[in-house]
């Protein structure tokens, strides 16, 4: 049955909703067991009751499974919606007509639903119910000595496919999780500021559904800020994992000073795919200077990187393999004591964050 050609072409805000949809669609199928109208059970309908023929959950879950499927575009998604075959419509909850046979939304009714539910209240939503199947039970405080503890990365990304009416990409400043990198929340950074102001409300938001109570929330250097610390220590009853660079001077150049010969070091080396890394942190408790600086500071750490890559190049007529070297360096401040966490888990705690980042600028440049 060939699909019915869009009566208006598709809003940006719809096209934005998709995308914040598209971004979610693999963990949704993985977090609902194939139950994919479960995922929008509980997000709000906000058109007029008068004359609704598709339940709102069954539209989002059609969408799911057509993104799923491959295909990108929000035509091409509300065709394949449209052309389901009659098991995947019944498994999403599409209504029966008259004769008792399963009818599809149309593309218009598609584009519709998806403009006025919004990116945002889909990516909360979404984010909400990703995060009630990523709970880890109470965490307690460890005791006997260091362990790992979940972690939730707080990092800035693109929505791809999307553009603003400025005709700007939106961006967001995002929590994530470490490992999985399932997003748990996200807040819209306005076009006349930046993430710190969306920092706190983001993870105040977050901790209404997904108590981040003992958990170790990572950030990069825009975020070590005395206020942020404040919050996850003292309000959110968690722990801070965050980067020291030259935006904080007093910090950087305190923590410059102090003396890393004396401090232990643990090395890590990885080979693989033409690349050869090999990372080093040294690790010390927090001096008393320092604890008075930034607040909860309990252990500050020192983090380099090297990376060795074998890339081919073309020399005149023939390419040749060449080496390319790359070194990182950087200081870490945590409220994490000795106690709960030794070098291993801090070297961890930073790479997971370097991951979600690096997912996020990939996401970016596509």
């Amino acid at each position: 049955m060939p699909c019915p050609e869009f009566r208006m072409p598709a809003s940006d805000a719809a096209r934005q909703t998709l995308a914040e949809l598209a971004s979610r669609a693999a963990a949704l199928r993985a977090a609902c067991g194939g139950n994919l109208l479960e995922c929008f059970g509980l997000v709000p309908d906000p058109r007029d009751p008068r004359g609704i023929r598709h339940s709102l959950a069954c539209v989002p879950a059609l969408c799911t499974a057509a993104v799923l499927c491959g295909n990108a575009s929000f035509e091409d998604v509300a065709a394949w919606a449209h052309r389901a075959p009659p098991q995947v419509l019944e498994a999403c909850g599409a209504r029966r007509n008259a004769l008792g046979i399963l009818v599809a939304p149309h593309p218009d009714t598609t584009e519709r639903i998806f403009r006025e539910l919004g990116a945002p209240a889909l990516a909360h939503h979404a984010g909400a119910y990703l995060a009630l199947r990523q709970v880890h039970g109470p965490v307690t405080f460890p005791l006997a000595g260091p362990c790992w503890l979940p972690a939730v990365a707080v990092d800035g990304k693109a929505v791809r496919g999307a553009a603003g009416p400025d005709g700007k990409i939106p961006y967001l400043l995002a929590a994530a999780t470490h490992g999985s990198g399932i997003v748990l929340a996200e807040h819209l950074i306005g076009p006349k500021t930046n993430e710190v102001p969306e920092f706190g409300p983001l993870l105040r938001d977050l901790n209404e559904y997904y108590p981040l109570a003992g958990h170790v929330i990572t950030a990069d250097a825009g975020h070590t800020v005395k206020a942020h610390a404040a919050l996850i220590c003292e309000e959110l009853l968690a722990h801070y994992v965050m980067t020291v660079k030259l935006n904080t001077p007093a910090l950087y150049r305190e923590l410059d000073e102090l003396d890393w010969r004396k401090a232990p070091r643990l090395v890590t080396e990885e080979r693989g795919h033409g690349r050869w890394e090999r990372r080093t942190i040294q690790v010390l408790d927090a001096p008393e200077h320092i604890r008075k600086r930034f607040p909860h500071a309990r252990q500050v750490a020192l983090v380099e990187r090297y990376v060795t890559r074998t890339v081919r190049v073309k020399k005149g007529k023939r390419w040749i393999r060449q080496q390319r070297r790359s070194a990182v360096a950087v200081f870490i401040i945590t409220s994490l004591s000795s106690r709960e966490a030794g070098p291993e888990h801090i070297a961890a705690y930073v790479r997971g964050h370097w991951t979600i980042e690096v997912r996020h600028e990939v996401a970016l440049r596509e």
